[in-house]
């Protein structure tokens, strides 16, 4: 195993998080519901869409029909592709239910989004992420789609192939998008971040600069791609040492420490190490390393 399954967790929040920040700095909120909903899998144990419902009403988040509420959308399915990775039929199902919330299943796009994301991060947690293959890969999860995520992706695909440049990625991906088009703008952004991601597989912090070039979703889901596939080890020390992760309230925790805690409890959850007569929160003292599947660990 090249890094260690909690790593690699830990990298996926914490690479959104840097590939947004850099973005904007003062206005950090992609992952707001993302942090929510990883308190309600550890306080429950599964997904419960109820519970998500009634913690993102209580912390007061509307919201709105713009790229930033749909990124929100996105990056709040990351805790649940996380704690079903090892199962991509259960994955994909926890997904679509939990889109159901506010009814966030009816934007086909947000919907595409979310699975595709889903399906690579999934790859890289279960170190089964293959650059020459994944695009295939993630047109055939896909499936049938409404909307033009399939062309996006083959067309990220024909850009690696070529070696094209970021400015002829970003003209092409961009020309494929109907002008003032939200749907079709939010899926060229995606495109955008994957081709970011998998031509620099190995360089995180050249793929989240160039991703920022954009907007602070594209640089996000870039940095969360990123994160999972090169680890917490991958990510440079001196980013991970930002004022904008210790001290810059953001995704509505006071720092970052915290949402890094609560993955690591999270994991432990998704494990079966977890004891919930604990205080919680305690298990990220305690030193567990998780490296295998729930498989393996225990019955899922």
């Amino acid at each position: 195993m090249r890094y260690s399954l909690l790593n690699r967790v830990r990298g996926a929040f914490l690479g959104a998080f840097l590939g947004e920040s850099l973005s904007n700095p003062k206005i950090c909120n992609l992952g707001k519901i993302a942090v929510l909903g990883t308190e309600s899998l550890i306080s429950l144990g599964k997904l419960d869409v109820d519970d998500w419902l009634k913690r993102q009403q209580q912390a007061g988040i509307e919201l709105e029909t713009n790229i930033n509420s749909w990124g929100q959308i996105i990056l709040a399915t990351l805790p649940v592709v996380i704690f079903f990775h090892e199962n991509p039929v259960k994955m994909r199902e926890n997904i679509l239910e939990l889109l159901k919330i506010c009814n966030w299943q009816y934007e086909p796009a947000i919907t595409d989004a979310s699975l595709i994301l889903g399906y690579a991060i999934a790859q890289s947690l279960n170190e089964k992420l293959d650059p020459r293959t994944l695009i295939l890969e993630i047109v055939s999860f896909l499936d049938k789609t409404s909307t033009s995520t399939s062309q996006q992706l083959i067309k990220v695909n024909d850009l690696l192939k070529k070696g094209a440049g970021l400015e002829t990625a970003v003209r092409e991906l961009s020309s494929m998008a109907t002008p003032y088009k939200l749907s079709e703008k939010l899926t060229s952004n995606i495109g955008l971040a994957f081709y970011c991601f998998l031509s620099t597989l190995e360089d995180f912090s050249l793929t989240v600069l160039r991703a920022n070039q954009n907007q602070g979703v594209t640089g996000a889901i870039a940095g969360a791609l990123s994160g999972a596939y090169n680890s917490t080890v991958g990510i440079p020390v001196n980013w991970q040492n930002s004022p904008a992760l210790n001290n810059s309230p953001g995704w509505g925790i006071d720092s970052f420490e915290q949402m890094l805690k609560l993955t690591d409890t999270m994991m432990a959850v998704w494990s079966g190490v977890y004891d919930f007569s604990d205080n919680y929160g305690e298990f990220a003292e305690t030193g567990y390393t998780i490296f295998a599947a729930p498989h393996i660990i225990r019955r899922r």
